[in-house]
């Protein structure tokens, strides 16, 4: 879930953090009036929940109301990062000394959230990045413990801060404390500004919270905008699915989310790419024909790979399911099976009798089967 700027400010404001004082306006004269208003030089700032805005244009310095509503005439209606330009934050000037970064993520590597800062921000924050990866300073964080003031002053430490090196401490404290209190997935500050008189302002903000928290942060879901969903990953969600398209040629289905991924990377590491993320287990287990069905939309889809492991989950019901969508749409592809677990012999039995195919003992027979369908047209779709 993604923040338009002038929302993502307004859950920092909430959490008592700094930011410049600023006002939404839709068109030209309402442009002009929070000018007026906010009795200053003014920033005019593009809204859509994407970045690199000034790069394409859209965001414009005014000295008066009047050069914030030609500002406003020339941005309202300009496309950026695929959105259309429809809203505006009309925002006081800020006198900056210092320009910092500093966000915080989910990091895979380190398996937490991490915590990154910059003495220099800015716009090409990435090539600098890139050309210094020492100047970006990094702090993992404990999830159990927290982040403390002191802890980020002593990775501050040695940085050329303008002698305000305990504010950015607590800034960044209080930062972390958003991020988690919100169930964020990124906050990113680009610009964090020193200014003149030594007050440290987030100038610019994203922020992208877990979709799977909407229920937790229902006033901050209010204002965000879900990850847009294909069509096929919509159909999914309305059934109830967890389903995520990709841009391979292999279809997979299989039951739970660790087996699903095992899957994905047998396939890459047998030189295909999987063309979803899709997998049916908990009580889940029991719509694998809606789930096929909906799998089957893709058309960019060459071989298909079902990989059953049961516990819980009956493998007899789920090829059952399988069995039933593949003779409805008869989609005309080589399929593959493995089927382990609990029901197995009445699974196998039945895709034997039903489709004509033995399904592979071992995964890594069935995964090299399917990618080699997928990349050459293979027409084998049973084991030997």
């Amino acid at each position: 879930m993604n923040f338009e700027e002038h929302a993502a400010k307004a859950l920092l404001k909430a959490c008592g953090l700094p930011v410049p004082d600023g006002i939404v306006a839709g068109s030209p004269e309402a442009a002009a009036d929070a000018a007026r208003a906010l009795g200053g030089p003014c920033v005019v700032k593009a809204q859509a929940p994407t970045g690199k805005r000034g790069k394409a244009g859209g965001i414009r310095l005014a000295g008066s109301p009047e050069e914030a509503r030609a500002a406003a005439a020339d941005i309202l209606g300009m496309t950026i990062g695929g959105h259309r330009i429809e809203r505006l934050l009309v925002e006081e000037q800020v006198p900056i000394a210092a320009e910092f970064y500093t966000a915080v993520l989910n990091d895979p590597a380190s398996r937490g959230p991490v915590v990154l800062f910059s003495a220099m921000g800015g716009m090409e924050v990435e090539e600098m990045a890139a050309a210094d990866p020492e100047a970006m300073r990094r702090i993992e964080v404990d999830v159990a413990a927290g982040l403390t003031a002191g802890q980020a002053a002593a990775t501050l430490e040695g940085l050329d801060l303008n002698g305000q090196a305990g504010a950015v401490a607590d800034l960044l404290a209080g930062l972390y404390a958003s991020y988690r209190a919100l169930d964020a997935e990124l906050l990113e500050i680009n610009p964090l500004a020193l200014t003149g008189d030594g007050r440290i302002v987030c100038l610019d903000c994203k922020y992208t919270l877990d979709d799977a928290s909407a229920a937790r942060q229902a006033v901050a879901a209010q204002t965000g905008s879900p990850d847009p969903m294909t069509a096929l990953e919509a159909e999914a969600h309305a059934a109830g699915l967890k389903y995520i398209e990709l841009d391979g040629s292999v279809g997979v289905l299989a039951n739970g989310a660790g087996l699903t991924m095992a899957t994905m990377d047998a396939i890459e590491h047998f030189g295909g790419r999987p063309a979803n993320f899709l997998e049916i287990g908990g009580e889940a287990y029991t719509k694998a024909e809606t789930a096929l069905t909906i799998l089957l939309g893709n058309p960019s889809i060459r071989s298909l790979l079902v990989n059953f492991c049961g516990a819980f989950a009956r493998t007899d019901v789920m090829a059952e399911g399988v069995v039933r969508a593949w003779q409805k749409l008869d989609p005309g592809i080589p399929v593959f099976f493995t089927i382990h677990g609990t029901g197995e012999d009445e699974a196998i039995a039945l895709v034997e009798r039903e489709l004509g195919h033995r399904p592979f003992d071992l995964m890594d027979d069935a995964v090299r089967a399917a990618v080699g369908a997928a990349i050459g047209g293979a027409a084998q779709e049973a084991a030997p």
